[in-house]
């Protein structure tokens, strides 16, 4: 019998929730404010959740920490939410835990951008296919910043992984974006915008039906805002949103993106939900810039 899948694509057609990884004030991983901060997740209505994103400050985590982020988010989501666990590093570190998804009961894992100084098209593909090839019930969603790759790449690792069943486009080109999704097969792959709301009106535009989401923290309700506008083909209504999270974002994107997780945990912080902090090489915001994303973050209905 073979699987479709389709349970999985349809979550990610959605809000693709990155959750952060909130830490105690000693350094550890705080177990009860990540637990409450999934909860107010789920309590807003978000029903996609990627424990181990770059939100989650994925590779300042130790393995152990890793596995503990997905059995709390697992734990925690329950039959609420699917669950999509970054994987990344190595190949037979990434099958690892992978595999440790699947034991969880996990839907899905989302493969990071190899972080190697030299990517060949064809080496791209091998790295995919040896994560994907060992857990072939999961469904397996890369995540592609490399404007270099051609949409006929993912194509061919999918005509070896046919649980290669979405995509989290994260090249900051909506022409490249529309050109490489038609090369692979625009109704073969759910493509997710995985440069969240700032690119999703035009992504959607272009094919998109999901994007992913570190703002979510923070406010719910304006992500599923944006989204219902998107499925409804509302662009002036998702662009109205667009303005109401455009400064928070551009302070996220801002010198490379160097405060990305650093805003969202600052605006948490601001909220009494969590503590600022985050590990090297992110660093916590600056006093002058604190006073701002707090007053953002008040001004949404959260």
């Amino acid at each position: 019998m073979t699987t479709t899948f389709e349970t999985q694509r349809a979550a990610l057609a959605d809000v693709v929730a990155i959750p952060v990884t909130p830490f105690t004030e000693d350094g550890r991983v705080d177990q009860d404010a990540h637990r409450a901060l999934l909860r107010r997740l789920l309590d807003g209505g978000v029903r996609t959740l990627t424990p181990n994103g770059n939100t989650g400050e994925f590779y300042a985590l130790t393995p152990e920490e890793r596995r503990l982020v997905t059995e709390l988010t697992v734990q925690e989501a329950g039959e609420r939410a699917a669950i999509v666990v970054g994987v990344g590093h190595d190949v037979p570190t990434a099958v690892a835990s992978a595999r440790h998804a699947r034991e969880l009961g996990a839907q899905m894992v989302m493969v990071h951008q190899p972080v190697h100084p030299y990517v060949s098209a064809a080496g791209w593909v091998d790295y995919h296919r040896g994560i994907a090839e060992a857990v072939p019930e999961l469904g397996v969603v890369p995540y592609i910043r490399n404007a270099q790759l051609s949409g006929a790449r993912l194509a061919e690792l999918a005509d070896h992984c046919p649980n290669v069943i979405g995509v989290k486009y994260a090249v900051p080109d909506a022409a490249k974006f529309a050109a490489f999704a038609r090369d692979a097969g625009l109704d073969r792959f759910v493509w997710v915008a995985g440069l969240a709301e700032p690119y999703a009106p035009s992504y959607f535009s272009a094919g998109a039906t999901g994007f992913t989401s570190g703002l979510v923290n923070v406010a719910p309700s304006v992500s599923l805002n944006m989204i219902e506008a998107l499925r409804s083909g509302d662009y002036p209504a998702a662009m109205k949103v667009w303005e109401q999270i455009r400064r928070f974002e551009e302070l996220r994107a801002a010198n490379g993106s160097a405060d990305n997780v650093t805003v969202v945990k600052e605006a948490l912080a601001s909220l009494g939900l969590c503590r600022r902090d985050v590990r090297p090489p992110s660093r916590a915001l600056p006093e002058e810039e604190r006073a701002e994303v707090a007053a953002i973050a008040a001004g949404w209905s959260v």
